[in-house]
């Protein structure tokens, strides 16, 4: 087979069949197709898009590039949740502790920041010591000693994930339903899990801004999840603004930690207690999602699901005295508070901005070889619909890069919409699909 043609036939609109679509991931696994060959194909695929036989030849290839692993010898039902991404979105490092702490079972592989979204791996990496590239070994020894692991895709499991992950955040074809679908799914099929929680975001810092793109993007990860045999539940959740108030890496953790210490975040508490407990509910430790809310809310109430995290933290070599004292963490050289230019109540967000200001500010990549500062990052302090006076404070800024300070005030600053009249807050929850 030739690379060339097959790029072109995908161009064309054409479909590839299941052989084609191996030759190509094991073609470039093997770095026989180069990145700019490849990024051309992910193109054609972002344009053109994938019928169902592609996607799940996309997915078993993707697949099949590594090892499923076998967790048979874990005692417990095996659940993980995937998100699709956004600002502030730092769920998984609350949600993995308090579903292990209801006794399941939580393996979760993670990934990295896409574009103007941030990653579970690289929040993680801001906990010092903090290891997510364990060996097969060590992932299921962590397993089984405290119930949950996080670490991002090994070289065994899904390799080929890997490399196409890191291509398009850097080549514009993130937000590709076919792409999108094969890099979860194979991560999720190949690390051993029973059942799987989606949280399908939309909004203007969501990949699919649109409800309906979510719509689709969830039925294609529901129908390939259940293709393999797995139990699986699907919320779609809004991204129109930050979850939380605090952007960026270690902001992200610092802010996980308060939570779990029983702080009420509202929009962040809501949606971490509607994803643990369909995790819990398909770990069967729980009848249904809304006694699972229940039980999660009492881990955090009772200490146990922080105890939980220290401990996973502890077991991942990352050093747990910043979980306790996160006051003594390293802070950025420079820092700005924007201020309100009018005043009304806040209307809309361009979250994708505020995603993008994070980013400039050293928070995400631009190029893949770029290196994220843990410490960079933003606290949003307002939310759509909170009535505001001139000169109130809006958010603050945080980078060691002085240059970037301007361009990332202008950024948020321009993504602010203002009313005169009163606005109603955002439902946080849109859909839930089985």
């Amino acid at each position: 087979m030739n690379a060339v043609e097959l790029i072109r036939k995908k161009r064309n609109g054409e479909s590839l069949t299941s052989s084609e679509i191996q030759f190509l991931i094991d073609s470039y696994l093997k770095k026989n197709i180069p990145d700019y060959q490849f990024s051309a194909f992910l193109m054609a695929v972002y344009f053109k898009g994938m019928n169902e036989n592609e996607q799940s030849a996309l997915t078993n290839a993707m697949i099949n590039s590594g090892v499923v692993v076998n967790l048979k010898d874990i005692i417990g039902v095996k659940v993980d949740k995937h998100s699709t991404g956004g600002v502030g979105d730092k769920t998984s490092l609350i949600i993995a502790p308090i579903a292990a702490a209801a006794g399941v079972k939580v393996p979760m592989i993670s990934g990295r920041g896409l574009g103007h979204s941030g990653g579970t791996l690289d929040k993680l990496e801001a906990i010092p010591g903090f290891r997510t590239n364990l060996s097969l070994k060590e992932y299921k020894t962590v397993l089984k000693k405290c119930g949950a692991v996080l670490i991002g895709q090994t070289k065994e499991i899904a390799p080929a994930d890997k490399l196409i992950y890191a291509l398009r955040d850097v080549t514009a074809t993130v937000e590709s339903i076919p792409l999108i679908t094969g890099s979860i799914m194979s991560k999720k099929m190949a690390e051993g899990i029973d059942g799987l929680v989606l949280d399908v975001k939309t909004g203007s810092g969501a990949f699919m801004s649109k409800e309906k793109d979510a719509l689709k993007l969830a039925d294609s990860l529901i129908r390939t999840a259940k293709s393999f045999n797995k139990k699986v539940i699907a919320f779609i959740t809004d991204m129109n603004q930050p979850l939380g108030n605090y952007i960026g890496n270690w902001f992200e953790v610092y802010e996980s930690i308060k939570v779990l210490q029983g702080e009420n975040v509202p929009d962040l508490l809501e949606l971490c207690l509607n994803l643990a407990g369909a995790m819990i509910y398909l770990g069967k430790k729980a009848d249904s999602v809304e006694e699972g809310k229940k039980i999660s809310l009492e881990l955090i109430r009772n200490g146990k699901a922080f105890n939980k995290f220290t401990e996973i933290v502890k077991l991942q070599n990352g050093d747990v005295s910043y979980l306790y004292k996160p006051e003594k963490y390293p802070k950025s050289k420079y820092s700005e508070k924007i201020y309100s230019a009018k005043s009304g109540y806040l209307s809309s967000i361009n979250n994708y901005e505020i995603g993008m200001a994070a980013l400039e500010l050293g928070a995400g990549r631009k190029t893949k070889e770029d290196k994220i500062d843990p410490k960079a990052g933003i606290i949003f302090y307002q939310k759509i619909g909170n009535q505001i006076s001139k000169n109130d404070v809006i958010a603050e800024v945080f980078t060691d890069y002085k240059h970037s300070l301007n361009t990332a005030v202008k950024k948020i600053s321009d993504s602010l919409e203002f009313s005169k009249n009163k606005v109603s807050k955002p439902k946080l929850v849109k859909r839930i699909l089985t």
